[in-house]
């Protein structure tokens, strides 16, 4: 009898159609109210992405999944899961995070980890009336770890593989790959969250290594291993099935040439996955890689995601955070009307002022502006202490920068159309919580803010913590301005930024709420309580702009 494995997930919703993604035991037909789709496999595993049309704007409908119609969820006793479609009342709530390591019931023994904040979510809304449910779920990167396995995932790993032979406890294929997933995503309060809330995601360092891509010589020393093109290809076959193919809409499902090709194959389609993911590694560099940004349109926001790790251009003494055929199509994507602009990306456009001169100083020195022995020492340091930030790639960051300008001074939108009233760049990645505003030195229409929330489930350790608060500190932002000014001539910033608040530590989630051109950001921290009991603490609740527009900026310009 064939068993649901995992999901359902519910990933792309919009006005009147929606996606659904399941693991099955074995093939079958999959249900979703009144629509199906046959499994197609990979590897011996059975997926489907049930697409289900003709649902009304603004609704609320429970369903059921069927497998060969039998009724395999919800499960006994358990919530209903719901699709609610986008209504036309310009309002959005997006609640974001990232870096989830694992889950409660796999860590308990790990006392550097604490509550699980998309768990609590989960559990808090679960009592809460559907009216307070969020209307979407963006993961910004590391939804599973490669390089660092659960005690659990670790021991089943030992007994098929030699643990002190490279790469170590770490995963090393397509297999290997499932398990994390299904560890991460059978929790039960994550389990019918994501089967209720529309969730987008995006990959990080960590969903195939720690510091992915960081340089050339990176790739250059992994490329060298006997086991790293089993791991890239399990590593982006995995992702593809499990993450990207969600964040397509129906429309983008048609036109897609490799799903089309999969779920018509009618056998294992593992070969084809291999050949693709090999590709999309090895054409990393070039106009022909494969493409993982992607867009959405949520009610009053338009969702624009990067991929800051795979499109990565190293070659050549080139640094660019992404190809200039996928920056092209990033810059077409902001053209239009729409109230606010939000740009995910695992990892931060802003970092503290401290720590982007550094990155951009040490960027220079390892291009061999100082010559070849500096170069090298760079590079060792840009590696190291992890020097590989939106600031470590100045060519993009200025692009990037220079893009959200033009779309904050209106020279993007459509006929009859006005500036988005904010543009927001939601990130992970660096295990701490921040809100940055950034300063044009021209008129702007729109408010640019960096939103930062990470992670939900992992920590930071106390040297980090104090590097983070220091580096926000406006002394030591004029100290590293004056030494860096002394020893190397790094291209002076287009733009200036200031916090608005923090940074935070601890296991948190950031709810987002927009209601025509006003926007509104709360950050909260999941902690323990003493009965074992994970309670919400209020890091930050800021206004971030208002239906009027009027809201002056949330916080000054850097002297």
């Amino acid at each position: 009898m064939t068993e649901l494995i995992l999901g359902p997930l519910l990933r792309h919703v919009g006005r009147c159609d929606a996606t659904v993604w399941v693991e099955t035991s074995g093939p079958c037909t999959v249900g979703v109210l009144g629509h199906t789709e046959h499994t197609w496999e990979v590897a011996g595993h059975h997926y489907a992405l049930v697409v289900v049309e003709g649902l009304d704007g603004g609704s609320s409908t429970p369903y059921e999944v069927t497998l060969d119609d039998r009724l395999v969820w919800p499960l006994p006793d358990a919530k209903p899961s719901t699709i609610r479609t986008l209504a036309d009342d310009g309002s959005l709530v997006l609640v974001f995070g990232s870096c989830r390591f694992a889950t409660m019931s796999t860590t308990e023994d790990n006392h550097h980890l604490d509550a699980d904040a998309l768990d609590a979510f989960s559990l808090r809304m679960s009592e809460q009336p559907e009216s307070q449910w969020p209307n979407a779920l963006l993961l910004l990167g590391d939804q599973v770890y490669a390089d660092e396995l659960s005690a659990e995932t670790e021991r089943r790993l030992a007994e098929i593989h030699d643990l002190s032979e490279p790469p170590g406890p770490q995963v090393r294929n397509y297999e290997e790959y499932t398990w994390l997933y299904a560890e991460s995503w059978s929790d039960p309060q994550v389990r019918w969250l994501m089967s209720t809330v529309p969730t987008s995601m995006i990959f990080d360092d960590h969903d195939v290594r720690d510091d992915w891509n960081t340089s050339q010589s990176w790739r250059d020393e992994l490329e060298a291993t006997t086991w790293w093109e089993e791991r890239i290809v399990g590593a982006l076959s995995s992702y593809w099935v499990y993450q990207h193919l969600g964040n397509l809409g129906p429309a983008e499902l048609a036109e897609n040439e490799l799903y089309q090709r999969v779920r018509n194959h009618g056998g294992d389609v593992e070969p084809i996955l291999r050949e693709f993911a090999s590709a999309a590694d090895e054409e990393a560099d070039g106009a022909k890689g494969a493409q993982w940004s992607y867009r959405r349109d949520l009610g009053p926001a338009r969702l624009l995601v990067i991929d800051s790790r795979c499109g990565r251009v190293l070659t050549d003494g080139r640094r660019e955070m992404v190809s200039d055929p996928e920056f092209t199509w990033i810059e077409r994507q902001t053209q239009g009307n729409y109230d606010h602009l939000l740009v995910g990306t695992s990892l931060p456009w802003l970092l503290p002022r401290a720590l982007h001169d550094l990155e951009s100083w040490d960027e220079r020195l390892a291009a061999g502006s100082r010559g070849p022995r500096l170069a090298a020492v760079a590079e060792k340091i840009r590696r190291g202490a992890d020097l590989e930030h939106w600031a470590a790639f100045r060519s993009s960051f200025d692009r990037l920068t220079k893009l959200f300008g033009e779309v904050g001074r209106g020279q993007c939108t459509g006929p009859g159309g006005r500036a988005p009233s904010t543009i927001s760049v939601l990130s992970g990645d660096v295990h701490h919580a921040y809100v940055a505003e950034a300063h044009y030195p021209e008129p702007m229409q729109s408010l640019v803010y960096q939103l930062t929330c990470s992670p939900l489930h992992n920590y930071v350790p106390a040297a980090m913590k104090v590097t983070f608060r220091i580096s926000w500190r406006r002394a030591t932002e004029r100290t590293i301005r004056f030494i860096l000014g002394r020893v190397s001539k790094v291209p002076p910033v287009p733009i200036e930024w200031s916090k608005v608040t923090g940074p935070f530590f601890g296991d948190q989630v950031a709810t987002l709420r927009l209601d025509g051109r006003a926007a509104h950001l709360v950050m909260e921290q999941a902690k323990h309580d003493s009965e074992g009991t994970a309670q919400f603490t209020t890091m930050a609740d800021l206004v971030l702009s208002t239906a009027d527009d009027s809201v002056p900026s949330a916080s000054p310009p850097p002297l």
